[in-house]
């Protein structure tokens, strides 16, 4: 956890009022039900709307409280040659493919990259082709917690909260989940904080892959609630009154097939770079045409694919991801619920879980509970205003006791 941000007071005082928001990676609203997670111990239980795309679209629309297209997150990796910080590394392209294939290898690449190009936003290579690198550009270069940290530039929560100087404990998103609660746990007991945020993000590796309904994944649920409960147990010690709202960023479907779209467009004979370029991420692939003519043949070749469709314009203005500019490519093509995009960009093997569907997906929504009657966020963005309401309330409270 991040060093807090406090405003002291009094030692031996108890603290007036603690909120603790606990975000928990894919814990979506069928498996929080299914589980009846935390069931007599929330007031309120509610399903939430996520948005079209991954974790690196999904936090930066809680943080800031704006849909994609407003705040300029959707996806890790875009078609740039201009503005690609890959250039020069197209020598990786020669290391042997049965090394580099492996995802222990990829990640300790992907750190020395991410070192070497400054960046200390969330960071992966993941399989792209490293061919292909030079043309493409990373969205996650600067962390999401810190100052500046969103691409267009709207302030986040923990923004607001420095400006106005309420203390707060953020978690270490890099940090285990062990690390992260003993330090919410020092927080709590310094009696110095108005608002903890405490990220929790192994339920989501569990899920991708062992699936939602495996019993690793339930095993780590319960252990969940019982982190929670007595994490709520000793703020009640240490403070007078205690606001606990648990939320996630969306949910986590069970794999039933894969498509290999990337070699469909392959067949075509198309040059990648000079013709289209292109990204395929796990349940999307993204097209940008560079000559005429392209766009209907890649259109032809992914017309009769039952596994998806064209996610055209109007639909992803009604998702709030339309970006005038097409920065994220000038054509998508979306998969079904429970389809993986295999091999693709994020991953050479199949999997048994992921998200990044169509928001009205039933596994993808999220899930929200607290424990106050309270109207909860109809969507994700909603998830601003209530969290830094909650912390605003907090510290007047401070304030007039002080």
């Amino acid at each position: 956890m991040n060093s807090p941000e406090l405003r002291p007071g009094p030692p031996s005082s108890r603290g007036k009022s603690l909120t603790l928001a606990v975000f928990i990676d894919a814990l979506g609203a069928e498996v929080a039900e299914r589980h009846g997670f935390l069931e007599g111990h929330l007031e309120t239980r509610a399903r939430v709307d996520t948005v079209l795309g991954y974790s690196c679209t999904c936090v930066p629309t809680i943080l800031t409280g704006r849909l994609p297209e407003e705040h300029g997150h959707f996806s890790f990796f875009r078609f740039d040659p201009e503005r690609s910080p890959f250039r020069g590394l197209e020598w990786l392209r020669f290391m042997p493919k049965a090394v580099t294939s492996r995802a222990r290898v990829r990640n300790a690449i992907s750190k020395v990259v991410g070192s070497y190009l400054g960046f200390n936003g969330y960071f992966n290579l993941y399989n792209v082709p490293f061919e292909r690198l030079p043309y493409l550009d990373y969205t996650e270069r600067k962390d999401l917690y810190e100052p500046g940290g969103i691409i267009e530039g709207q302030e986040t929560l923990f923004d607001h909260m420095r400006s106005e100087r309420i203390s707060f404990a953020l978690a270490d998103w890099r940090a285990n989940e062990a690390s992260n609660v003993e330090a919410l746990g020092r927080a709590i007991r310094s009696r110095e904080v108005d608002f903890a945020y405490l990220y929790l993000a192994r339920l989501d590796g569990i899920m991708h892959a062992a699936g939602p309904e495996d019993d690793a994944a339930s095993a780590h649920i319960r252990g969940y609630e019982q982190t929670i409960l007595r994490m709520v147990d000793l703020a009640h010690k240490n403070y007078d009154q205690v606001r606990l709202h648990v939320f996630s960023d969306h949910g986590m479907t069970p794999i039933r097939e894969t498509v290999d779209i990337r070699s469909r467009i392959d067949a075509l004979g198309l040059t990648f770079g000079r013709d289209y370029g292109a990204v395929y991420d796990s349940t999307m692939a993204r097209f940008w045409y560079l000559r005429e003519g392209v766009q209907g043949r890649i259109e032809d070749a992914l017309r009769h694919c039952a596994q998806g469709r064209w996610f055209e314009a109007q639909q992803q203005k009604l998702a709030g991801c339309h970006f005038e500019d097409a920065r994220y490519g000038e054509g998508m093509f979306l998969l079904n619920p429970g389809v993986l995009l295999c091999p693709s960009d994020m991953g050479e093997r199949p999997i048994a879980g992921m998200h990044g569907y169509h928001p009205a997906d039933a596994d993808s929504t999220a899930f929200f509970g607290s424990t106050e009657t309270i109207a909860p966020p109809r969507r994700l963005d909603g998830l601003h205003d209530l969290l830094l309401g909650s912390a605003r309330e907090n510290s007047a409270l401070r304030s007039e006791a002080a």
